[in-house]
């Protein structure tokens, strides 16, 4: 049997490239779906009842949702192709509390620091970017001098982030400060990850996001 695997999801979003990755990674062909998100679709309000937003991973009609638990779902469906968690107990459990750092401290706050970057001033402004760059040091001392945060090998975590470099380039933009001069060993990571066939496949172009600022500021009444 043919495994039907469709993933529903929206070209600049952050965390369907997390999906994306691991299906590359593992070699698996997938029907990707592009959702507009004003006119959200009956497939995925179907697949996704609860919160009905993408990404929505289905595999032979069965949806799963939340993007790190599709990573793990892909690895351990195809666990023969590339690993994307240690075989260690340990290790896995290591690289999941990262994961989970990373969208519980990454993700909620950057919805946060997007607005105040994009439509604060002043003191509000730079407190957005403050603790946008305070985030990202500490998830750079967890990667220290290693080449991947699982060592010599791209893995769960390494998904878990590098989503959110496609975006890098607006966050200066629009809130007027470099990452790399805070951050250099985080960019010179992803810089590594986006050699990657995987991830150079999956992100978003960052000319294309900053692009799609000024629409979504309009959308948001972000003035």
């Amino acid at each position: 049997m043919v495994d039907e695997v469709i993933l529903l999801d929206y070209w600049p979003g952050m965390f369907g490239v997390r999906t994306r990755i691991a299906l590359e990674e593992k070699n698996i062909k997938f029907d990707y779906r592009e959702q507009d998100l004003c006119n959200k679709s009956a497939l995925l309000l179907e697949m996704n009842p609860v919160h009905k937003k993408i990404p929505v991973l289905i595999h032979n009609g069965k949806p799963v949702c939340e993007s790190l638990i599709q990573v793990e779902y892909i690895d351990e469906t195809w666990p023969m192709e590339y690993p994307l968690l240690p075989s260690d107990p340990y290790q896995r459990a290591h690289a999941r509390f990262w994961g989970d750092f990373i969208d519980k401290m990454v993700k909620k706050k950057n919805y946060k620091n997007r607005k105040l970057m994009w439509g604060a001033k002043g003191v509000e402004q730079e407190l957005g970017k403050k603790e946008f760059i305070e985030m990202l040091k500490t998830v750079e001392f967890e990667l220290g001098d290693k080449t991947y945060f699982g060592g010599e090998t791209f893995g769960y975590v390494d998904i878990a982030l590098i989503g959110f470099y496609g975006w890098f380039d607006a966050f200066e933009k629009y809130g007027n400060f470099s990452i790399e001069a805070e951050c250099p060993t985080i960019i010179a990571w992803a810089k590594r990850c986006v050699k990657r066939d995987s991830v150079a496949k999956s992100l978003p172009d960052s000319e294309k996001v900053i692009e799609l600022i000024p629409e979504l500021k309009k959308k948001k009444r972000v003035e």
